[in-house]
């Protein structure tokens, strides 16, 4: 038996405002997005060949709560890079509020951003090997 990792569930506090951003700031591709009746939606996004999210709404109070705590205040998602400077800027350009200044680290040039809601994630673009 084969099985794999499909998509990664992402609370959300609106499907358009997530699709929204996820395209503009992040350059994802709306992969889905299928109503399921009353207010539900199936919406996934995608990055360039990689990862697939599946935005979730969250509903009722203590889903709400959880909005943005995917990892309870620590780097959640991790977002690979093959020009670091050009998409740091390019992602700058469109408001995403980054936390720190980029930094060169043993693994590769690495800088930790905010998405809509508050999760953490890293901008990496990883160490060639010599």
């Amino acid at each position: 038996m084969t099985v794999t990792l499909a998509a990664i569930a992402f609370l959300v506090a609106d499907y358009d405002e997530a699709i929204f951003w996820f395209g503009k700031a992040l350059g994802f591709d709306l992969v889905e997005d299928t109503d399921m009746g009353g207010g539900r939606r199936w919406v996934i996004v995608a990055s360039g060949g990689g990862a697939r999210f599946l935005l979730a709404k969250a509903v009722g109070a203590e889903q709400i709560n959880h909005i943005g705590k995917a990892a309870g205040g620590r780097v959640a998602f991790i977002l690979n890079t093959e020009n670091f400077a050009q998409d740091h800027a390019r992602m700058m350009a469109v408001g995403v509020k980054f936390k720190e200044l980029p930094r060169h680290e043993p693994y590769g040039t690495v800088a930790v951003f905010q998405d809509l809601y508050g999760n953490l994630w890293d901008l990496i673009e990883p160490r060639k090997n010599a």
